[in-house]
């Protein structure tokens, strides 16, 4: 069914294509900052599996790409988001999932993690609310349970 034989999908267009809540574009910029740091943290690990001395090599590498291509998750949940496409929600949602327990591990840590371990748990905790709001829903035009006309 078309848009003009339907006036309902008129008003949901109108409604996503009005200006983008800043609540969505935070939600997008910690999205693609986890991306970056996952990027950082892959490539730094990769570099000092080949050019170091590590316990095993094979392993420092695998581990480095292993984040390299982790980081494409949120990066591509995050231009998703800036483009107000509905489906990225989904992949931010599970990269914040997915962060929670690693701050969790690095706050057990007894050593200098633990300022790692509450960024990352910040920053999960802050872009899930965004996600989450009635606001950024909207915008991404989702449509709740029992709403799907």
């Amino acid at each position: 069914m078309s848009s003009e034989q339907n006036p309902a999908l008129d008003a949901e267009a109108a409604a996503v294509e009005g200006p983008r809540p800043r609540r969505l574009t935070y939600a997008a910029v910690l999205a693609a900052l986890e991306g970056v740091g996952l990027v950082a943290g892959g490539l730094w690990v990769l570099v000092l599996g080949v050019t170091g001395d590590p316990d095993d090599r094979q392993q420092a590498v695998t581990l480095g790409i292993t984040l390299v291509v982790l980081a494409l998750l949120p990066l591509l949940a995050a231009r998703g988001l800036l483009l107000r496409r509905g489906w990225s929600r989904g992949p931010a949602v599970i990269t914040q999932i997915m962060a929670l327990p690693v701050a969790y591990t690095l706050l057990q840590a007894d050593s200098m993690a633990i300022p790692a371990g509450i960024a990352i748990a910040v920053i999960a905790v802050a872009a899930l609310v965004l996600l989450v709001n009635s606001e950024t829903t909207r915008a991404l035009g989702i449509k709740g349970p029992g709403r799907a006309e």
